[in-house]
């Protein structure tokens, strides 16, 4: 089959798809550029940071499948997807144990100011007695989108001692039963907020979403609490957030997505010291990517298989 990769995905899966379809790689590429590589290609392969837009997706006459390498698909028209009859698949299971890790990787380094340590100590200050550090344990952990990632991440914070409390969209019995099996107790959003020593989230990005964590939410927050994103950079009112953290409401947060990304983008809180920021890495294994990349080529390859597609029961659907 005809193959279009618009995102770097494990070059060991790029090399496996490469013997067996034709395939075209335009990683980094512009709107026009995706419009002209995309007219005869019929599976689209994507990440996040490249917007599969109605007009990319228009010039696709031949186009069957989109697999998106990963769980967000706020950079994809869905109503077109859903209206052109198109098939999506996402790979979002290998990435969320990455993402969780990394969530613990932001609790520890706040809760024992490693950053602002290691700082001072290349400077030749010795800030033993002068750095408070806190334990995990014992601690709440409240998780904003407790689905496949966050209740991973509520899973991991019961192992370590902390008391799990979390919110879904859609608050029902069966919910409530999936998360207790992990240690995680339902609640609304609010109670999520104002009673988390760390505050994790973990939700797509949509209209519903966007700003979630603004003024009115960040003020529920307990005085001297840590915020952690590592959903979508639309999630939280940055400027909301910056002022919550220069007048002393929260102690920390590390950001790993932001409203603004790529290049020489500057975010409005990198001139805070209790702040940790990365670009986007939540997901950056070599072991998740490795396995990302398999589970790409066996859903392409289990496609190009089946003349009448019956394993892909779901127009949109999660490998």
């Amino acid at each position: 089959m005809k193959l279009l990769i618009v995102s770097s995905i494990h070059k060991e899966a790029i090399e496996r798809l490469s013997t067996s379809h034709d395939v075209v790689c335009a990683f980094d590429a512009d709107q026009e550029e995706l419009q002209s590589k995309i007219h005869d290609r019929e599976i689209l392969i994507f990440r996040s940071g490249v917007q599969i837009s109605r007009e990319v997706l228009q010039r696709a006459a031949e186009l069957k499948l989109l697999v998106r390498a990963g769980s967000g698909l706020d950079n994809v028209d869905l109503d077109y997807v859903r209206d052109s009859g198109l098939y999506l698949v996402r790979v979002p299971g290998p990435g969320a144990r990455a993402v969780a890790e990394m969530a613990f990787a932001f609790m520890f380094g706040l809760a024992r100011q490693i950053l602002t340590a290691d700082r001072l100590w290349r400077q030749g200050r010795w800030v033993k007695s002068e750095i408070e550090g806190y334990l995990l344990k014992g601690k709440t952990l409240g998780i904003i989108g407790a689905g496949n990632i966050g209740s991973t991440v509520g899973q991991m914070g019961a192992l370590l001692g902390m008391e799990v409390i979390g919110c879904v969209e859609h608050p029902d019995e069966d919910a409530r039963q999936r998360l207790l099996e992990k240690n995680i107790k339902l609640a609304p959003c609010h109670e999520v907020l104002s009673s988390g020593d760390f505050i994790s989230i973990h939700v797509p990005l949509k209209p519903t979403t966007f700003n979630l964590v603004d003024r009115q939410a960040l003020s529920m927050m307990k005085q001297g609490a840590f915020l952690i994103n590592l959903a979508r950079g639309g999630v939280v009112d940055e400027v909301a957030l910056l002022d919550a953290l220069r007048f002393g409401k929260l102690k920390g947060a590390a950001l790993d997505v932001h409203a603004k990304e790529g290049e020489g983008r500057i975010s409005p809180l990198a001139a805070l010291q209790n702040v940790i920021l990365t670009p986007h890495i939540g997901a950056m294994t070599v072991d998740s990517q490795k396995k990302i990349g398999e589970r790409a080529v066996e859903v392409i390859d289990a496609f190009s298989q089946s003349e009448d597609y019956t394993m892909f029961t779901d127009r949109i659907s999660v490998a």
